[in-house]
C-alpha cells in the first residue's frame, strides 16, 4: 500500500470554560489546526473507543478509503477488540493510537458527574486513570501515547495540570461532530460535511449499532470528494495552548 505523506502542521491548543448542567466549571479544551497557507482544506479525524465494541463500518471505511485518524482507546475497549486493534496496528500509516484512559472515567479530582459518569474524585483517580491506559495501550503491542483524552473531554484545572506534568498533551477538538454517538445519521454526517480548514473533529468508533455512524462516514465521504486532506494530530506541531 502507498505510504501517506505526512503533514506538518501547527496546532494551536486553546483552553476555555465549558458550561455543562451537570458540571459546571469545568474546562473543555479546543484544539484547532493552523490554516493552511496554500489555501487547500486540511482537518484531523480524532475518534474516541470508550468501550464496547467497533463499529466496523467505519474502521472499514477508513482502510478502503485511505483516511487516517487518531482512535484514542481505553483500556476497557482493547480488552473486547483485539482483531479491530489488529487492524488498526496493521496500518500505521493511516491510524495513531492514543490515550483514552484506563476504565473511561472523567479525569475531574471532585466528586461530580459529567454526563451522568461519576469522575474520578481525586488527583490519585486521575493518576490511575491517565497512566492506567497507557499501560494497556503498550501492553497490547501499541507504542507509548503522547496525547490524552479523558472520558467526556472535560476537566478540572487540576487535573489538566496533572496530566500534563505527566507528559501527555490534552486532545481537544472544534467539531463535535456526533454529540457522543447520540446524533441522526443524516445530523452527524451534515456537520461532518461542514468541516473547515484547521478543525479536529471528534466522533465515535465503537456504537455500531448507533445511526451516527453511518452518518460519520457518508460525512467523510463527502469530505475526501470535496479533495480535503486528513491528517492525524501525530502529524501535527503544537505551537501553543
Amino acid at each position: 500500500m502507498r505510504q501517506l505523506s505526512k503533514f506538518l502542521i501547527a496546532a494551536a491548543v486553546v483552553l476555555g470554560v465549558s458550561a455543562t448542567a451537570q458540571a459546571g466549571g469545568l474546562q473543555e479544551p479546543s484544539l484547532h489546526l493552523k490554516k493552511s497557507a496554500a489555501g487547500e482544506t486540511r482537518v484531523a479525524l480524532t475518534l474516541d473507543a470508550c468501550g464496547g465494541h467497533t463499529d466496523s463500518r467505519i474502521l472499514t471505511a477508513l482502510v478502503d478509503n485511505r483516511i487516517p485518524a487518531t482512535i484514542f482507546v481505553t483500556g476497557l475497549w482493547l480488552k473486547r477488540n483485539a482483531v479491530a486493534f489488529a487492524i488498526m496496528r496493521a496500518h500505521p500509516d493511516l491510524f495513531e493510537i492514543e490515550n483514552h484512559g484506563a476504565r473511561h472515567i472523567p479525569a475531574v479530582d471532585s466528586a461530580v458527574r459529567v454526563y451522568g459518569i461519576r469522575a474520578a474524585g481525586s488527583l490519585e483517580v486521575v493518576d490511575a486513570e491517565v497512566k492506567g491506559g497507557a499501560a494497556a495501550i503498550e501492553k497490547a503491542g501499541g507504542e507509548a501515547p503522547h496525547w490524552f483524552r479523558g472520558a467526556t473531554a472535560k476537566y478540572s484545572a487540576t487535573s489538566l495540570k496533572q496530566i500534563e506534568a505527566l507528559g501527555f498533551r490534552i486532545a481537544g477538538y472544534s467539531l463535535n461532530a456526533d454529540g457522543g454517538s447520540l446524533l441522526p445519521a443524516a445530523t452527524t454526517a451534515r456537520r461532518v460535511a461542514a468541516a473547515r480548514d484547521g478543525d479536529v473533529i471528534i466522533a465515535h468508533i465503537n456504537q455500531p449499532t448507533h445511526s451516527a455512524g453511518a452518518g460519520l462516514v457518508k460525512g467523510l465521504l463527502d469530505l475526501k470528494a470535496r479533495g480535503v486532506t486528513f491528517v492525524r494530530l501525530q502529524d501535527a506541531e503544537e505551537i501553543g495552548s
